[in-house]
């Protein structure tokens, strides 16, 4: 009997490893949970058609009425081989694999007996609206200060044909790297800051100094990794070098605790 594997759908680089922090954050919990996964890799060209060939959920909708498709998407064959779950949104695709794959995946176990084993939680329970506000604060907050760096450097990464798809004649202006990049990572560095003082008070009896509840990797964490994986990919000697310095090397430390988790199949 053949193991079925979730699909996790992803965009492609010029790097060895993939770097969207968006769909880091499924993957990292993937590999917490140890479950059965493999990459399937979809230049930005291609994406929205592939998505609606396996019926996947647009994740939002242009003010026209048109339909947006993006990744992260997932298909999950694992309960229901004949009726496979297409899930897209990171939010909802960690919410449901939490829900779905409460404890550490067996395969045997599930196929036999439904049992899990070592559970390894990312929404402790009471704090999944709690965990639902940090991301949205990593995602619109946190990683703003990072977009004029970062995007146009992940755009020079990209395959040639995904680069064009983004490019109308003109370069766009999101596009072109910011003239004064010690002034942008300041400006970087004024959130980590903030992010470290706040995440201090989970330290000595409430917690380890590294994660952001307490002891135990989250789905926080995950979304602060996340990010910290894009500028280590995209930007490892102009960015990565001096955050993995910032703030007591706190930053470097909780990579360290996500290492483990950092495997791509």
């Amino acid at each position: 009997m053949s193991q079925p594997m979730i699909i996790l759908y992803d965009v492609p680089s010029n790097s060895p490893q993939p770097w969207a922090p968006n769909i880091w954050r499924v993957r990292l919990i993937l590999n917490f949970k140890r479950l059965p996964y493999r990459t399937t890799w979809v230049d930005f060209p291609d994406i929205e058609e592939t998505l609606r060939g396996i019926g996947a959920p647009p994740t939002s909708v242009r003010n026209d009425g048109r339909p947006v498709f993006s990744l992260p998407v997932i298909v999950d064959p694992i309960r229901s081989p004949q009726a496979p779950i297409v899930l897209s949104n990171a939010s909802h695709i960690a919410e449901y694999l939490e829900v779905t794959y409460p404890g550490q995946y067996n395969f045997l176990s599930a196929i036999l007996i439904s049992e899990q084993f070592a559970a390894r939680q990312v929404f402790p329970e009471g704090s999944r609206a709690l965990q639902a506000l940090f991301v949205h604060y990593i995602q619109e907050i946190f990683a703003k200060p990072l977009l004029p760096i970062m995007v146009p450097l992940s755009h020079q990464r990209l395959p040639e044909r995904s680069q064009t798809h983004f490019l109308s004649g003109t370069t766009p202006s999101y596009l072109s790297v910011p003239p004064e990049r010690e002034q942008a990572w300041s400006a970087v560095q004024e959130q980590f800051d903030f992010l470290a003082n706040i995440l201090d008070k989970n330290s000595g009896t409430d917690g380890d100094g590294v994660v952001s509840m307490g002891h135990e990797l989250t789905y926080a964490d995950f979304a602060i990794v996340s990010v910290l994986i894009w500028i280590e990919k995209v930007a490892p000697h102009d960015g990565w070098v001096r955050i993995r310095q910032w703030n007591g090397g706190r930053w470097g430390k909780l990579w360290e605790r996500c290492k483990s988790c950092m495997d791509v199949f």
